[in-house]
């Protein structure tokens, strides 16, 4: 009778901590989120048999369920309750994102001074800063407010005593990455302590309705830091952004289970704290008391938002280096080499090839949308023949390699922001406004090419 060879032990596998990807061979990139040094040993699985339970609520219709529990409720905050879709929403884990020293922690203690005033009871934990520091930025921004605890902490567990010590409306968590718990291996901002924090967190915020924002650091590329689940398992994600040396900050939703992700908040950004702007375009836009050459007026949309901005733009003496410089500042300096191309190419401007050119936004605004081309052209056309462009005037369309003007999306909105602002003239594509339907009290402009649209601006012909 022939023996039997014993069985081969299993191997163990490596599975992805961000995304779950398995694979039999431990490998430094995953292969599906690309992420690297998030494949972990695993070892070999345990197949679990899940009995069933038994039920302690019944399922219901759902035009039975109560809807009210799922309200928003206004923050105070108009910019930030724009974003989130009217407010904060019982039970819902609102996750911050930003670069350092953008003002995650500002904005977020003037939302929390401004519930507490509301009447309801904020908790702000703080696992970065010392109690001391967080009191003297509440009172250098005016949010000091008796309903408003304070605890500074970095347990888990300790954090969670304070939640059901205090019972908090709202509770404000900076940051989840450097609370850690003791239950599991690793130091505080890891993979398995983020899932941890943040798993825990939600499960409360669920169980007691309380609303929770949570700060998330950010990634040399911008990505929030731990694991990609993290995204995954709050409500709603938001991204708040700014340069460095401009005041103005965009809240941005990138994922939201309670509103539209569309939405843009803008905010000003001082040293008495945050303040939203309802009406952010001045910003962008000089106050010169005369027409000066190679300014133009555009419109641009954040989100649903539309926003003025003005473009500047400089031609030099030519250059005697033999090579024409191209500098841009807010703008993607590709894309406005192809414009400067077209210019030269379809309006016969071939001067410009020796001459330096200097192209830029006003306020540091970023401008990226293609519908900004026709603005940047006539900017440049302005300079070059050193004739200022007829005030009051906007542009806006997206220019092709042959010369033609390219509509784009929401003009209709974008005009009619123009038109409140005190704007009677408007350059757009060919059939991006029906007939007789334009905003009223401003003057439509079509233009199906380059040419068309700089005799309209009344610069040639």
């Amino acid at each position: 009778m022939p023996v039997k060879s014993p069985p081969k032990p299993a191997r163990p596998g490596y599975r992805c901590a961000e995304c779950g990807w398995t694979t039999a061979k431990w490998v430094g990139r995953c292969g599906e989120c690309q992420a690297w040094g998030s494949v972990e040993e695993v070892g070999v699985p345990v197949v679990r048999t899940t009995v069933a339970a038994r039920v302690l609520e019944p399922a219901r219709p759902i035009a039975d369920v109560d809807v009210e529990a799922a309200r928003a409720s206004p923050s105070g905050v108009d910019e930030f309750d724009r974003v989130l879709g009217g407010g904060l929403v019982p039970g819902a884990v609102v996750l911050m994102a930003g670069e350092p020293g953008v003002g995650k922690s500002t904005l977020l203690l003037d939302v929390a001074s401004r519930v507490a005033s509301s009447g309801r009871t904020v908790l702000y934990v703080t696992a970065e800063e010392s109690a001391a520091q967080v009191r003297l930025r509440a009172e250098r921004i005016g949010a000091l407010h008796p309903r408003l605890l304070l605890a500074a902490e970095t347990d888990l567990a300790t954090l969670l005593g304070h939640v059901e010590q205090c019972a908090p409306d709202l509770l404000v968590v900076d940051s989840v990455q450097t609370v850690a718990s003791a239950s599991v291996d690793g130091a505080a901002g890891g993979v398995s302590q983020v899932r941890e924090v943040a798993g825990a967190l939600i499960a409360v915020a669920k169980r007691r309705g309380l609303a929770t924002l949570l700060v998330g650091h950010v990634t040399k590329d911008g990505s929030i830091a731990g694991p990609r689940t993290l995204e995954h398992l709050v409500d709603v994600v938001c991204q708040f952004e700014g340069e460095r040396h401009s005041r103005l900050r965009l809240l941005r939703a990138v994922k939201n289970r309670y509103g539209p992700t569309d939405e843009v908040g803008c905010f000003d950004m001082s040293e008495d704290g945050i303040v939203g702007l309802a009406d952010p375009s001045g910003l962008f836009v000089s106050s010169t008391p005369e027409p000066v050459a190679g300014t133009c007026i555009t419109v641009t949309l954040e989100g649903r938002r539309p926003l003025l901005a003005e473009l500047q733009a400089l031609v030099a003496a030519e250059n005697s280096a033999g090579s024409a410089r191209r500098v841009t500042s807010g703008l993607d300096s590709s894309r406005i080499a192809m414009v400067l191309a077209v210019v030269q190419r379809r309006l016969g401007a071939s001067a410009l090839a020796q001459k330096d050119t200097y192209v830029a936004t006003v306020g540091g605004v970023r401008l990226t949308e293609p519908s900004v081309d026709l603005a940047v052209a006539l900017a440049v056309t302005s300079a070059a023949s050193d004739e200022p462009l007829p005030p009051r005037m906007v542009a806006l369309g997206e220019v092709g390699l042959a010369g033609e003007v390219r509509r784009v999306q929401g003009v209709p909105r974008r005009l009619a922001e123009a038109a409140r602002l005190g704007f009677d003239r408007a350059i757009v594509p060919t059939g991006s406004v029906p007939a007789g339907k334009g905003p009223e009290g401003i003057a439509v402009f079509e233009a199906a090419t380059l040419a068309d649209a700089v005799r309209a601006a009344r610069l040639v012909g």
